[in-house]
């Protein structure tokens, strides 16, 4: 016996007249196309948006708590865990190079990343990374409007904060793993890894644009 489905009569999603016209197209294309339903999911993050999965599969494939939805003959089906995340979106056509794509208008963002509260560093491993920072790393970086800050040590790891031009920088990772890091491991040999834990997303001044892709 079938679940009972999820019908929300006030959708979570809307559907363009012509994104309609889009998808309904290509189901027609499709083998069983009776009985597809385009299906749309958050797949993941990137940077501060989310990304998204969408295909045809079968409507009766759709679990209890799965949210269907019913418009003008395409059945839209959003798997229970990306419900919240596409609540008032919206499924359009954009046309770029003269080439017409998908695009989903998302007023749902992801949560930014938890930033790690500041630990103990009253230590003697601590104080002798802060002294690495002050003396070795800061200096070099302020030349770029940037600071990096020990946040926490826990079992050989250190976890920096990098504010100023660092913090959204495109090269952070790489002044990190070639610079920071080095420096902090050689002259503190208890130290065996250095992680950033900025939240790089909220950068309003880098230094450096981050890669465009």
């Amino acid at each position: 016996m079938s679940p009972e489905r999820n019908i929300d009569t006030k959708p979570v999603l809307r559907v363009s007249g012509v994104a309609r016209a889009m998808v309904l197209g290509a189901r027609a294309e499709e083998e069983g196309a009776e009985g597809l339903a385009l299906w749309l999911e958050v797949s993941g993050t990137a940077g501060p948006n989310y990304t998204y999965d969408m295909y045809f599969e079968a409507l009766a494939d759709a679990g209890a708590d799965d949210l269907v939805q019913e418009d003008d003959g395409l059945a839209v089906v959003i798997p229970a865990a990306s419900i919240d995340k596409l609540r008032g979106a919206t499924l359009d056509v954009s046309t770029q190079d003269d080439e017409a794509g998908m695009v989903i208008v998302n007023p749902n963002t992801p949560p930014p990343p938890a930033l790690r509260p500041q630990g103990d560093l009253s230590g003697e491993v601590a104080q002798r990374v802060i002294a690495v920072l002050d003396s070795d790393v800061n200096p070099g970086i302020a030349a770029h409007g940037g600071r990096a800050d020990l946040v926490a040590v826990e079992e050989g790891t250190a976890y920096l904060r990098l504010s100023g031009g660092c913090q959204g920088c495109g090269l952070a990772t790489v002044t990190l793993s070639q610079g920071i890091e080095g420096a902090i491991c050689g002259a503190v040999p208890e130290i065996s890894a250095v992680v950033d834990v900025t939240d790089h997303a909220s950068g309003t001044n880098p230094y450096f644009e981050a890669a465009k892709k």
